[in-house]
């Protein structure tokens, strides 16, 4: 048995409710189960609870055993004072409030549907599963909650990708501008160098990018040089050695150093992905736009964004991929598909934060451009496909690996939409 079962079958009411009666064989009767309580304190708040024909309001508290609540140190604990009943799968001790009154006790043993047990054992037996517990039930989910809760996994979605933005928000004193550079900076580095392109964000100060938004060659000396890319005395030819001439002036002047940068990787990163080539690219795009936040909260359609976001690296970078080793000629432009993830990692997220900061809502404008995103291609959409569920665009896509993600594969079923009404159906 476990603890969150306890809590389903408490909110959902999968009881025998008229036949209900407490340790001390008082009758009970739920007239409101409560709220539940993800935070401290007691599970569900402000129950109403009939017992032995007395209503009383406040909390309930649930655990496996009764016992547990001296495991948990509740007697002592302020926030339990007002438990009016205390719901058990096993009652193997008598529980008392810190003023020694008796909490009464319900034994939920006696009165749960075996039907619904055995519909939880099904969910969660692992024989013949290959992808997620409810791979057999799944196509049949009813059309409209799925929808509705793929709608809701999206904007949960966009909840955890804010805990970033608001990090960087506060270091940088609520400066927009700085917080997109230092997001476009990881996005740009994809998943292999996010966090060395966040690094170099990280030792650069925002007011020097700000003052080369129309300089390219200084912020890419800069990011190149922050990066550890400009160190090699082999490479001799002229536009490297430009701009390792600058980045030392450069550091010199604005005291600048690369301690606890993370030194980009370019092993199984195809050519198009090398650090110097989206270094590059970043920096074009602030030489191209000043202002480039503004015009990115302004943008409502992905015309908009694409118009601000197609751009190429430097000329260097046409017979480039690394420096010193010339290629055949091929302009390095950011590629739509490239711009798409970036509208779904950095600039919705933002869109989404900066909303909420400014009390204003953005949910259909949000929901409007990602919706006309292509669904991105992985594993975790191949396999909701191969069961009948398929992304028709990047918010369905989104929605799915956080489904898959946050729920599936922790087996955190019962606080899904999907598996908590594989349970709540009709015994």
């Amino acid at each position: 048995m476990r603890e969150e079962l306890l809590h389903f079958i408490w909110k959902y009411k999968r009881l025998q409710l008229e036949t209900l009666t407490t340790s001390g064989k008082e009758a009970v009767s739920i007239v409101d189960v409560g709220t539940y309580n993800t935070l401290s304190g007691p599970d569900f708040s402000n129950a109403k609870i009939n017992i032995d024909g007395q209503l009383w309001a406040g909390n309930v508290e649930i655990h496996v055993k009764s016992s547990d609540w001296y495991a948990h140190h509740h007697e002592s604990d302020p926030q339990y004072n007002n438990v009016i009943l205390h719901v058990v799968w096993e009652d193997d001790a008598q529980v008392f409030r810190a003023n020694q009154t008796v909490v009464p006790t319900l034994e939920l043993q006696h009165y749960v549907y075996p039907e619904v047990l055995a519909a939880y054992r099904k969910l969660f037996d692992q024989r013949d599963r290959s992808f997620i517990n409810c791979e057999k039930n799944l196509r049949h989910t009813d059309a409209l909650l799925l929808q509705n809760w793929l709608e809701r996994l999206f904007f949960e979605r966009l909840e955890q990708k804010s805990g970033l933005i608001m990090e960087l928000l506060a270091h940088s004193k609520n400066d927009w501008e700085s917080v997109l550079f230092m997001l476009l900076l990881k996005n740009m580095g994809s998943k292999i160098n996010g966090d060395s392109f966040l690094s170099i964000g990280r030792a650069l100060h925002f007011p020097l990018v700000r003052k080369m938004h129309d300089k390219v060659f200084k912020l890419e000396s800069v990011l190149f040089g922050l990066a550890g890319f400009l160190e090699d005395d082999r490479i001799v030819d002229a536009y490297y050695l430009e701009l390792r001439k600058e980045y030392r002036y450069l550091a010199h002047k604005h005291d600048l150093e690369h301690l606890g940068v993370q030194r980009p990787e370019f092993f199984k990163l195809r050519p198009s992905n090398f650090p110097t080539v989206r270094l590059s690219q970043l920096a074009c795009l602030y030489g191209t736009h000043q202002n480039l936040f503004s015009k990115v909260i302004k943008a409502t359609s992905l015309e908009e964004i694409y118009s601000v976001f197609t751009i190429s690296a430097t000329t260097y970078w046409d017979t480039h991929f690394s420096f010193g080793k010339p290629t055949k000629r091929h302009k390095k432009k950011l590629s739509m598909k490239f711009i798409d993830l970036l509208v779904i990692n950095t600039l919705l997220p933002l869109k989404f934060c900066h909303a909420r900061h400014t009390a204003t809502d953005c949910h259909e404008e949000l929901i409007h451009m990602i919706s006309h995103l292509k669904p991105e291609e992985n594993r975790i959409i191949t396999n909701f496909k191969a069961l009948g569920v398929v992304g028709q665009n990047a918010m369905e896509s989104q929605s799915l690996i956080q489904l898959y993600n946050t729920y599936c594969s922790k087996n955190k079923c019962l606080q899904c939409a999907v598996g908590a009404s594989l349970l709540r159906k009709k015994v």
